[in-house]
């Protein structure tokens, strides 16, 4: 063999065996798949919040009962506040790391960037919602309940049918106030309140006939706050699929899985059945409405 080739045919080998070596030792695909997938995003207690060590919780004010004790989030009582409390503790956040931010109700599913890690008060999943905002899995199956004096026409409706002549009022950007123009299809004008304390108020002056909100919130009224009111019935869920509150977040938040995954989790061992027996026990079928 000539000698030239012989040197040629050995740095060739040797550069063969060096890139082998090379991609032998480099990481393929699967390995860097397998290395990303093997990170911990939901770590508990060390998740990217807004502060640092700790998880802040917004909601509106006032903070109404049977979702908060005496307007009291930071309390631990009512229901809504014990589910935070309870997704809190499930992310690694005990009570003392959470942060409590008041944020309007209609503000906290606005488009923009939120200031809160997620926001709890009674907002309903929906499709137009998701567009602006993240939201967790529900948390809560709730119906829309019709409100109305015990002595007024409104309170002796038995149908939906009975309901399209009468003054009907509800909070704004609601999905109250969604039922009565989607679902009750009025012929007057329903009044729309900034607060529910507005609606009610109205109720109890006579300035509408009927208000619309959630059953829990109905029956909480009508037992404590406007008590010559009656809950008239409930609406059935549209769709077929039920209505749900769920968490809010920012919309694209690194949290939305996370905080997801632990609302399942505390579905699926019966926490969350518990607190809803615990604070919503009192809420009881009501008449449907067809």
């Amino acid at each position: 063999m000539h000698p030239a080739r012989s040197t040629l045919r050995g740095a060739v080998s040797a550069a063969v065996a060096l890139l082998a070596l090379a991609v032998g030792c480099s990481p393929q695909p699967e390995e860097k798949a397998a290395d990303r997938s093997s990170a911990a995003p939901c770590a508990e207690g060390e998740l990217s919040t807004e502060v640092s060590g700790k998880l802040t919780i917004a909601t509106d004010e006032p903070a109404y009962e049977p979702w908060f004790k005496d307007g009291k989030p930071a309390g631990g009582e009512g229901f809504e506040s014990a589910v935070a409390y309870a997704v809190a503790k499930q992310l690694g956040y005990d009570k003392s790391d959470v942060v409590w931010q008041t944020v309007p109700f209609n503000k906290a599913f606005a488009p923009g960037e939120k200031t809160f890690d997620f926001d709890i008060n009674q907002v309903s999943i929906s499709d137009e919602r998701k567009k602006a905002v993240d939201f967790s899995s529900g948390y809560y199956d709730v119906r829309q309940a019709v409100i109305a004096l015990k002595d007024s026409k409104a309170a002796r409706a038995k149908s939906i049918a009975d309901l399209k002549g009468v003054k009907l009022g509800a909070q704004v950007g609601t999905t109250s106030l969604t039922y009565i123009d989607d679902v009750v299809r009025p012929t007057r004008a329903p009044a729309a309140y900034a607060k529910n304390d507005q609606a009610k108020s109205a109720l109890r002056n006579g300035q509408v006939d009927a208000i619309v909100v959630d059953l829990p919130t109905a029956f909480y009224i009508t037992a404590a706050e406007v008590t010559a009111a009656r809950i008239v019935g409930q609406f059935e869920n549209r769709g077929g699929s039920p209505e749900q509150f769920g968490l809010v977040l920012d919309k694209g938040s690194a949290l939305t899985s996370c905080v997801t995954d632990a609302v399942d989790a505390l579905r699926e061992d019966g926490s969350l059945a518990a607190i809803e027996k615990q604070w919503l026990s009192d809420a009881v079928d009501a008449p449907v409405l067809r």
